[in-house]
């Protein structure tokens, strides 16, 4: 599939920004990596941001170093969410909707990557799927009539892993009981989340809400997403070949603050670094495999989604 490019040689970089004074950032998994990279640009520019994360020491110190870096007044505040325990993401998002008047962006960042032996969730599912898609699909659902309150956005950070595993979601075995592998789960979640997110895309569309829904990747970038993981051979691999082939997170960070901000994206479309089969380099728009765009395979997963995590949701 071509793309155009629309942010020139150079691509989409946050000089583009402007003020965002007003605005409020939910981001998951923005204690470290990615999601902290994309805190601090917001914060630079005067949003307010709040840390959906899981550890609440790390984001304690994570809050610390940024009002150190940006001054005390920095409008940084973190809420405790265990993407992997559904229970977790239905109190966190209650104390959102309490505490946040308003959202600008939901910013789907955190992930769970090349976990090296199944593990199942507390509530039954493959812990990628559970943490990657699951999760955030209740968080979003249940925060949706905020965002679309303030007119605002959901973005989902997806990877190019969902073209590199069995480009399908393996519904007769969800949680890979007969042949387990860190790669196909890990892409399956991955595929998982993209469809989900376009498919959100035509639903809203479909109902005229006023919510934008984008798709991003970060590349690859340097981050600890592999840390508490994968295998240790995996890790070995990662340290050497994130020296030579891998960008910085903060690189890493731009397409989803792009996603979150830019006015001028379209649907349908997938947005990350362009360059070394889109692993880094500027960003703007890239290739989309039309696995993730099956219309009938996105509806099943939307109707199983609700039934997995008990919420009935129409945009």
């Amino acid at each position: 599939m071509t793309t155009t490019k629309q942010f020139g040689p150079k691509g989409w970089t946050p000089e583009k920004l402007g003020s965002l004074a007003g605005k409020t950032y939910v981001i998951t998994g923005a204690n470290a990596g990615a999601g902290f990279e994309a805190t601090r640009v917001f914060l630079s520019k005067g949003a307010k941001v709040v840390m959906m994360n899981r550890n609440a020491d790390k984001s304690t110190a994570a809050i610390a170093t940024l009002k150190q870096e940006f001054s005390s007044d920095a409008d940084v505040t973190f809420v405790r969410m265990d993407l992997a325990v559904l229970a977790s993401v239905r109190e966190a998002a209650a104390e959102v909707l309490e505490k946040v008047t308003h959202i600008d962006a939901i910013i789907c960042n955190a992930a769970i990557a090349q976990v090296a032996n199944q593990e199942i969730t507390v509530d039954g599912f493959e812990s990628q799927l559970g943490v990657n898609h699951f999760g955030h699909f209740l968080l979003c659902g249940l925060l949706f009539d905020r965002v679309e309150e303030s007119r605002g956005r959901i973005v989902v950070v997806g990877s190019n892993a969902y073209k590199m595993g069995l480009k399908k979601i393996q519904f007769e075995d969800l949680n890979f009981d007969e042949k387990y592998t860190a790669w196909n789960s890990y892409a399956q979640s991955k595929l998982a989340q993209m469809m989900f997110a376009y498919e959100l895309q035509r639903r809203v569309q479909a109902a005229g809400k006023n919510v934008q829904v984008q798709v991003c990747h970060p590349g690859a970038s340097r981050t600890n997403l592999l840390n508490d993981t994968a295998s240790v051979f995996n890790k070995i691999v990662w340290s050497i070949a994130s020296r030579i082939i891998a960008q910085s997170a903060e690189k890493g960070s731009w397409p989803e603050v792009m996603c979150a901000t830019e006015e001028t994206l379209e649907i349908e479309k997938l947005y990350g670094p362009t360059r070394r089969a889109e692993t880094v380099g500027p960003v703007d728009e890239c290739p989309l495999d039309k696995c993730v765009l099956d219309q009938d395979m996105a509806a099943k997963l939307w109707t199983l989604s609700e039934q997995k995590t008990s919420l009935s949701w129409s945009p």
